[in-house]
């Protein structure tokens, strides 16, 4: 069968979406990339091949899945918007190693899917150009279910990619750089401005590859009370570490208690949360959880 020309250009984008009626739809935040230089640097990244899969998020009209289909010996894409599936289906006709998925990836049993979809790879990773209003709960979904990912490729707002791999010290390190990191190495991997979508958004995106850890970066006792310990240090972040804490967790009881576990933890009470490395939160969680704060 003969493959069908690309649908990243411009021309034929609006050549699809006009054939079939179709409109976007703001509540799913969709927009179009039309730019295959950068399609291409997405799936590079991914480092995949005919032994890997691929789990793409929001196929749209197919041109980051058909990129990925030209070098992943499977792909499985989910699409959360009925309308666009029998344009998948004409799209990806000539990739019989493709599988289109109706639903929301945030309501699927992943664990289930990667076993029934990606059974017979070598490795799997999270190809997608995410719409930003669900970025973080896809991303994090993805990292508290340990999947057997080994990569997440992904192209969000500027803004939060640049969270997510800020490092300590920063205006842009906060809880979503430590959770994100604590799973993760994070790369940035291209800045790609809003003109080379359809529509256009508002804001510049990037690409983000988040390598996952066979291990935590940090090792922890409890890993749901370390994520307490830290969305409470990041509550206010004007107030030092000290200040928040006490509000959190010591709300009943005078400061000297706090004081202490800091010493022990070798952290100065008057810092401010984005000081704070990973290693040292961790530190600090293991303190107050032996020390019976865990609610």
């Amino acid at each position: 069968m003969s493959k069908i020309e690309d649908v990243s250009t411009p021309r034929r984008t609006k050549e699809i979406i006009q054939r079939h009626g179709f409109s976007f739809k703001k509540s799913l935040g969709q927009n179009f990339l039309i730019d295959q230089n950068i399609l291409s640097k997405i799936v590079s990244a991914a480092q995949l091949d005919q032994t890997k899969g691929a789990l793409e998020i929001g196929p749209g009209i197919g041109a980051l899945t058909q990129k990925l289909a030209e070098v992943a010996g499977k792909v499985t894409a989910v699409e959360i918007d009925q309308r666009l599936i029998p344009i998948l289906g004409e799209v990806l006709e000539p990739s019989p190693h493709v599988q289109v998925i109706h639903g929301d990836v945030l309501k699927l049993d992943l664990a289930e899917l990667f076993k029934e979809q990606f059974g017979e790879v070598s490795g799997v990773s999270v190809v997608a150009n995410l719409p930003y209003y669900v970025t973080t709960p896809i991303i994090m979904k993805l990292l508290e279910e340990h999947l057997p990912l080994e990569n997440i490729v992904v192209m969000i707002q500027k803004e939060v990619a640049e969270r997510m791999a800020a490092s300590p010290g920063g205006k842009e390190f906060g809880s979503l750089s430590i959770a994100v990191q604590y799973y993760c190495e994070p790369e940035l991997v291209c800045v790609v401005p809003h003109t080379v979508f359809i529509p256009q958004p508002n804001v510049d995106s990037a690409v983000i590859r988040l390598k996952v850890r066979t291990q935590p970066a940090v090792q922890v006792e409890d890993e749901a009370f370390f994520f307490e310990v830290v969305q409470a240090s990041f509550a206010q972040r004007r107030k030092t570490i000290a200040n928040n804490l006490k509000s959190r967790f010591f709300a009943k009881e005078g400061r000297e208690r706090l004081e202490q576990y800091l010493t022990e933890a070798d952290i100065v009470s008057t810092r401010r949360a984005e000081t704070l490395s990973l290693e040292e939160f961790g530190r600090l969680s293991d303190i107050l959880l032996k020390a019976g704060l865990k609610s």
